[in-house]
């Protein structure tokens, strides 16, 4: 198995730095970004954190409590110089960080489903996540809790421009006659990482449960890292969530985490 670079950065932060180092401007691709009831930004380049929590994993008024949250947030003035995308971001980061909470205390108290907790949907899940590693993305960081999923991970460079590809697809030639464009990398897109991931999830699971209907809460939680100081809070939130949910004593002793895999290797860099 391919072992992820290590830190942040990844590939395209090598790549910018070694641009720098030779006197070049480094690349900067413009970011991705859609909307379903949440913005979504995908930087190129970018390790993102993402979680996906089971439906109806949270009570009722658990949902109301947070619904209400963000309408308070949200009416609340902009920050100094803070960019209507900028407040955005920020309220979603509060919400997630609530909303979390809330999942562990759900958990804990036995409301709501807790599927992902049963080891034959909790290596399903796991399988899934090292399916696509190296291929649509590389996984930096994964913890499989008994109502949620946090992920950490990169999404891999997409070889052949989307444009090529959809020609070659089609059996058609790629136009000539205007002048090749400078390669800009292109990264495959968040929506078909999670689309992918969650779909299959989701199918293999209510076929082992023996149920139909929805699996996952319709849409998640994503944030991009923008620096080694958030990459590594990143990782040792993931790492503690189990603890923190008092679920475990320490990290590695949980069973459907990267930090308990992590600690079996000498090489402290496989998922760092």
């Amino acid at each position: 198995m391919e072992r992820p670079e290590k830190g942040w950065t990844g590939r395209l932060g090598k790549e910018r730095q070694e641009k720098r180092q030779a006197g070049k401007p480094a690349p900067h691709p413009a970011p991705q970004f859609y909307r379903r009831r949440l913005p979504h930004w995908q930087p190129n380049g970018a390790v993102l954190f993402l979680t996906w929590r089971l439906a109806d994993s949270l009570p009722r008024e658990a949902v109301e409590r947070l619904r209400a949250e963000r309408e308070r947030l949200l009416a609340l003035p902009a920050r100094a110089n803070e960019s209507p995308r900028e407040k955005a971001l920020r309220v979603g980061k509060a919400l997630f960080a609530k909303t979390d909470v809330a999942l562990a205390e759900a958990a804990r108290s036995g409301v709501g489903p807790r599927w992902l907790g049963e080891a034959r949907i909790a290596e399903l899940v796991r399988s899934s996540l090292y399916f696509w590693h190296g291929r649509r993305y590389h996984l930096h960081r994964y913890v499989i809790m008994p109502n949620h999923v946090h992920v950490l991970l990169e999404p891999a460079e997409v070889e052949q421009p989307f444009q090529a590809a959809k020609c070659a697809q089609a059996g058609k030639p790629t136009p000539l006659e205007k002048p090749a464009p400078q390669h800009q990398p292109q990264y495959q897109p968040l929506r078909v990482i999670t689309q992918g991931l969650k779909g299959y999830i989701a199918r293999e699971a209510n076929r082992l449960l023996e149920r139909h209907g929805a699996f996952w809460q319709d849409e998640g939680f994503d944030h991009w890292i923008r620096d080694e100081e958030r990459y590594q809070r990143c990782i040792l939130y993931i790492d503690r969530n189990p603890v923190e949910a008092g679920l475990c004593d320490l990290p590695e002793a949980w069973p459907w985490g990267s930090a308990g895999e992590s600690a079996c290797h000498s090489d402290a860099a496989f998922f760092s």
